[in-house]
């Protein structure tokens, strides 16, 4: 299969790569971040979650954050809503596009959202009937795609359900995610072979881990597969709160550098973008994530 011509990367760093530092983020400097973001030319951004504080301290605020964005023309502003108590809320900050999560394994999904596969995914429901009443789309998650970090090896097979479930319920998009960042490129490439039919190409994303280094080698392996959407970090930032070990998200940056030696199209400028994961490392107090940013800020 040939590469595809465009690529969309969904940047995940205001929410998934924020929601696991220790310290305190202000609500400016998570404006702040959004609003580089945008300028550096990201179409689709997470910008909060709408959980209680409770259990992600982190993403308070959310809905203060969407309330001080620059919200550009053509730009994506979603969040993470995995309930109906938080569609609602989401909803009300003046979100138009929500994500939600189920997970692979049923041990991670007792342990992050203390119910099975089959309970998590019953509690979409009520969200995607009001999403679909209220004119807002809804993408869905998939975590431990390629390894749980209480179950060890996932299987595609134990993928294929759950995704098609999210997309039968009306997730236009489904995103598979490496939590524990574990996989390689053959497991990526048979994961997408294997899902692909049951949910189309065009509707499956891909997102990766780097806690192994393997990343971009998947990012480069779902290409292969036709894969044209990736959520990404910027700076790296991320993890999971309830995988021990995984490390951030891959960097926007590197995969934007990856896009580019293969002459596929994003639309972002990567000057601007590690302008922003420099900013927001430094606010951090901790080493930018990125390689390509790190090497392009000591020349």
């Amino acid at each position: 299969m040939s590469l595809p011509e465009t690529v969309r990367l969904v940047e995940v760093g205001p929410r998934d790569g924020l929601q696991n530092e220790a310290q305190p983020i202000s609500v400016a400097d998570k404006v702040r971040l959004v609003d580089d973001l945008s300028e550096a030319g990201l179409s689709y951004i997470e910008v909060g979650s709408f959980v209680s504080p409770k259990w992600v301290p982190q993403m308070a605020g959310s809905a203060e954050v969407f309330a001080g964005i620059v919200q550009r023309p053509g730009v994506t502003y979603a969040a993470l809503a995995p309930n109906l108590r938080g569609f609602e809320d989401a909803l009300a900050a003046g979100v138009k596009e929500v994500a939600v999560f189920a997970a692979a394994s049923e041990a991670f999904s007792q342990r992050n959202i203390n119910c099975s596969i089959s309970e998590s995914l019953k509690r979409f429901e009520p969200i995607m009937q009001e999403a679909r009443a209220q004119g807002v789309r809804v993408r869905g998650y998939v975590s431990c795609v390629l390894g749980c970090p209480y179950e060890g090896q996932v299987r595609a097979e134990q993928v294929t359900p759950v995704a098609r479930a999210l997309f039968d319920m009306g997730c236009y998009e489904v995103s598979l995610g490496d939590t524990i960042g574990a996989g390689t490129a053959g497991d990526t490439r048979r994961l997408f072979e294997v899902v692909s039919r049951e949910v189309p190409r065009e509707a499956l994303a891909g997102h990766f881990h780097d806690t192994y280094g393997q990343a971009l080698a998947n990012v480069y392996a779902s290409l292969l597969e036709g894969i044209q959407v990736f959520d990404s970090s910027v700076a790296g930032l991320g993890g999971c709160p309830y995988a021990k070990g995984a490390t951030g998200n891959v960097a926007t940056e590197d995969v934007l550098y990856l896009l580019q030696g293969l002459g596929i199209e994003t639309g972002i400028d990567l000057d601007r973008l590690i302008a922003a994961g420099q900013r927001i490392s430094g606010v951090l107090g901790r080493a930018n994530g990125s390689r390509v940013a790190r090497a392009r800020t000591a020349q």
